[in-house]
């Protein structure tokens, strides 16, 4: 930089959602970095270049500055923005590249194109970006690696929220097995787990949900109409919170003792 070697440091942080807090997150991330770059015998601190990855459902709209989250800093005068910190940030939103513009080695495109649509409302759409990705691995020489990817993709695809529904999700397993048939048998394998842990998620809410009625319905019998926040608290306990305020619902002597340990 002008002729002397210099440090430059790309701090990286994805988001799935509009975040107005984004500024100040990154901040902190600024600080921390530079707390363990300084050494008694170096107090010299790295160029910190940010970056945001977003690849949610809404536009960002957040201003991507940390003076737009300070109370009036637009107004200051130039000499008293000097003493206030202030910085940029760079904002890559993939959801709005195009296939064209997705460019770079097999990894990265794999990368970006399953950010970019994991989240569309159409689950044909994002079937067919999910096919599309398959067939990027294919030109991957090493098979090892392929492998790998293979199974980071299904943990991705498998563990987000998305539109897919059960038969589209054997769709996509099929879809592996004719275009990658390298990965059959990791494919079976981790669908098997998978499978098994849909199981038990799924015998796990029932208990839960099973539980939550109980405890309201003998809440309601006690107390009468609960209020909106202990239902919400009963709602998202899990088992064994469930079990230990079915276990002590007599000894609680009004709603603000439920409230309490809700």
């Amino acid at each position: 930089m002008h002729g002397k070697e210099s440090y430059i440091y790309f701090l990286f942080e994805h988001k799935n959602y509009p975040d107005k807090g984004i500024a100040f997150q990154l901040l902190k991330y600024m600080v921390e970095i530079w707390e363990s770059k300084t050494t008694k015998e170096n107090r010299e601190l790295p160029i910190i270049i940010p970056l945001v990855i977003y690849h949610g459902k809404t536009d960002w709209r957040t201003p991507s500055n940390l003076g737009a989250m300070l109370n009036g800093y637009d107004q200051l005068s130039e000499e008293l923005k000097a003493f206030v910190p202030n910085y940029n940030y760079v904002l890559y939103d993939v959801s709005i590249f195009t296939d064209e513009e997705i460019k770079g080695e097999t990894q990265l495109r794999i990368l970006l194109t399953l950010l970019r649509d994991i989240f569309t409302k159409d689950p044909k759409e994002l079937q067919e970006s999910i096919l599309k990705a398959l067939h990027y691995l294919t030109e991957l020489e090493d098979k090892q690696t392929g492998l790998e990817y293979l199974n980071t993709m299904m943990h991705y695809i498998f563990g987000v929220d998305t539109s897919l529904s059960e038969s589209e999700k054997d769709e996509i397993i099929r879809g592996i097995d004719t275009i990658y048939p390298e990965g059959r048998e990791l494919t079976m394998s981790f669908i098997d787990k998978w499978r098994e842990e849909g199981i038990e998620k799924g015998i796990e809410k029932g208990k839960v949900d099973a539980l939550s009625e109980v405890a309201v319905n003998q809440l309601t019998e006690r107390f009468g109409e609960l209020p909106l926040e202990i239902k919400d608290g009963i709602a998202n306990a899990d088992t064994v919170a469930l079990q230990l305020l079915l276990s002590n619902i007599f000894r609680y002597e009004s709603i603000d003792d439920v409230r309490r340990y809700i």
